[in-house]
C-alpha cells in the first residue's frame, strides 16, 4: 500500500506539471553531419544554415520522442488466453517479472517545437533568431521498488533499497540568439544566448529510502522532497480541504483530489547558453564538439512538500481481539489493525506541505557532443560520421554513440542512415532533407517505433523519435 501510494502521489505530480502541454529536447541527431539541414545548430552553435531562412510557424521544426530502457512488456503480461494482467499477478513468477528489469529503470519524453525561427548572414558571421516551445519530463524506478512490491518479506530477514526513486519534469517557451564565424580558414566557433520563460516544472526525489523486514518488526525509511510551479498553483492540505483526519500529523498531507490552477501560464525565468566549435584537421577530416543548455530556471508560486524524514517501525499486531462481539468492528480486531497500518503507512509515504508560493531553482539537463566527419576523398558527396552525446543530469543522465552515413546525390537532396548505443538500447535512425532553391522540407527518426499497443504505446521499449520540418530559404 505505501509503495502504491507513492507512485500515484509522484506520477500525480508529473502529469500535473505537463497539464498544460505535453513531454529539454535536442534536434534530430540524424541530422547532425548532414551540410543541408537547416537546423543542426541546435546540435552545435558553431555550425550555420547553407542559405537565409525563415520557418514557417509552428512547422518550421518539430521533434518529439520518447526514449527508455523498459516498456509496457516488462508490467504487462499474457494472462487466459487473450487477456493481460499485471506483474502483480499471481500468475507471473518473480524471476519472469523481475529478470526484465534493470537498476534503474527510466523512461523519457520530449518535444522541441519551433514556433517561429530564422536565420541569416550578417555581421561577420551566421545568426540564429529562434522561438521554441521545449518540454522534459523523466521517471527513474529502481530494481528494488518492484522487487519489493512483487516479492515482499523473504524469509527471516529482508532487505529492499529503492533510494533514487524521482520524476522531473521542465516545460517552457525559449527565445535563443546565436552567432556563428570563421575564426581561421580552419576554426569555426558559435554561441547561442537563451532567455527561458518557464510554464511549468515538477522535480520529485527520494534521496533515502529503505525498508528492513525480520520477525520481530519493520523498519522503513524514506526522505523525499516534492517542489511543484505552475500558474495559480493551489495545493490544499487535507485540513484546508475539510476532510477528515485521525491524528494531527495527517492536517498537513497534500489533498490530490483537490489541486486546482489557473491554467498555462507564465511561473519562471531562466537563461541559457550554448557553446560550440569546429575544427578542419584536413580537407575530408572534421572535428566538433558542443555543450549545450548550460542554465538554470527560477520558478515562482512554488509549492514544496516533503515526507515525515524520520523512520517508521511496525512491531505486529498487539491483543488481536479473536471472539469480540463486535467482530471486525472492534479495534484490536485483526482486519481493524491491518486497516490502521494501511493508513499509518500512507500517512509516513505521502508528501507533507511545507510551504507555498515560494520560489525554487532548476538546472537544466546540459548535452555534450563531440563528433568526428569523415568525407571520401574520390566522392566527397558520401560522408561518414560518428557522434557522441552525452546527457549531464544527475540520475536522468545517458550516453548515446551514433555512427552515420549520409550522402548527396543531387545538390537539393540529402539523405542518411545511422545506428546508435546508448543507455536505452540500440536504435536505427534515417533522415531525408530536401532544399531545391527557395524552400526546404525534412523528416526523420533518431529511434525506429517497434510494436505499439491499440493506444501507441510502445510495447518493448520506450525508444521513439520523429522530427521533420518546413522553412522558407533565400
Amino acid at each position: 500500500m505505501m509503495t502504491k501510494k507513492l507512485i500515484y502521489t509522484m506520477c500525480a505530480t508529473a502529469m500535473l506539471a505537463c497539464s498544460g502541454m505535453t513531454a529539454s529536447a535536442q534536434a534530430l541527431q540524424s541530422g547532425y553531419f548532414m551540410e543541408g539541414y537547416t537546423f543542426r545548430h541546435l546540435m552545435n552553435p558553431a555550425y550555420a544554415a547553407e542559405h537565409n531562412y525563415v520557418s514557417i510557424p509552428v512547422l518550421g521544426n518539430v521533434n518529439v520522442g520518447t526514449s527508455g530502457n523498459v516498456g509496457l512488456s516488462k508490467f504487462l503480461f499474457p494472462y487466459q488466453g487473450d487477456q493481460m494482467t499485471t506483474f502483480m499477478n499471481s500468475s507471473v513468477s518473480s524471476d519472469e517479472f523481475l529478470s526484465g528489469l534493470k537498476d534503474n529503470n527510466r523512461i523519457n519524453a520530449n518535444i522541441n517545437m519551433t514556433l517561429l525561427a530564422g536565420g541569416f548572414q550578417a555581421w561577420g558571421g551566421f545568426n540564429t533568431v529562434d522561438l521554441s516551445l521545449r518540454s522534459s519530463s523523466s521517471v527513474n524506478l529502481p530494481y528494488g521498488l518492484f522487487e519489493f512490491m512483487k516479492l515482499g518479506m523473504q524469509g527471516d530477514q529482508t532487505s529492499y533499497d529503492m533510494s533514487d526513486l524521482g520524476i522531473s519534469s521542465s516545460n517552457y517557451v525559449q527565445l535563443a540568439f546565436g552567432h556563428s564565424r570563421d575564426i581561421t580558414d580552419k576554426l569555426r566557433v558559435g554561441g547561442k544566448l537563451k532567455v527561458l520563460m518557464g510554464l511549468a516544472h515538477a522535480d520529485v526525489k527520494m534521496t533515502d529510502m529503505h525498508v528492513e523486514m525480520n520477525q520481530d518488526k519493520w523498519m522503513v525509511s524514506a526522505n523525499g522532497e516534492m517542489n511543484m510551479a505552475l500558474k495559480g498553483l493551489v495545493v490544499p492540505t487535507k485540513e484546508e480541504s475539510g476532510r477528515v483526519i485521525e491524528n494531527q500529523s495527517q492536517a498537513d498531507l497534500v489533498d490530490w483530489d483537490n489541486i486546482d490552477t489557473d491554467g498555462v501560464g507564465l511561473t519562471g525565468f531562466g537563461l541559457a547558453v550554448d557553446l560550440g566549435a569546429t575544427y578542419r584537421l584536413m580537407d575530408n577530416l572534421t572535428l566538433s564538439a558542443a555543450v549545450l543548455d548550460l542554465g538554470f530556471l527560477s520558478w515562482s508560486n512554488n509549492v514544496k512538500a516533503v515526507t515525515l524524514n524520520q523512520p517508521w517501525e511496525f512491531n505486529g499486531f498487539q491483543n488481536i481481539a479473536v471472539d469480540s462481539e463486535l467482530g471486525d468492528d472492534d479495534p484490536n480486531s485483526l482486519k481493524s489493525q491491518a486497516d490502521a497500518l494501511g493508513k499509518d503507512l500512507e500517512n509516513y509515504a505521502s508528501f507533507h506541505r511545507e510551504s507555498t508560493g515560494g520560489s525554487s531553482t532548476s538546472m537544466l539537463g546540459a548535452t555534450l557532443n563531440i563528433g568526428v566527419e569523415y568525407a571520401l576523398p574520390m566522392y566527397d558527396r558520401l560522408r561518414f560520421g560518428f557522434l557522441s552525446s552525452s546527457r549531464l543530469q544527475g540520475k536522468y543522465s545517458w550516453t548515446e554513440g551514433r555512427l552515420s552515413a549520409n550522402i548527396t546525390p543531387l545538390d537539393w537532396v540529402d539523405a542518411g542512415v545511422n545506428v546508435a548505443m546508448s543507455s536505452f538500447g540500440a536504435s536505427f535512425g534515417w533522415i531525408v532533407n530536401f532544399h531545391p532553391k527557395g524552400f526546404n522540407f525534412f523528416v526523420g527518426m533518431d529511434q525506429l517505433m517497434g510494436k505499439v499497443n491499440p493506444q501507441f504505446i510502445p510495447v518493448d521499449n520506450m525508444n521513439m523519435n520523429l522530427s521533420l520540418g518546413m522553412n522558407v530559404t533565400f
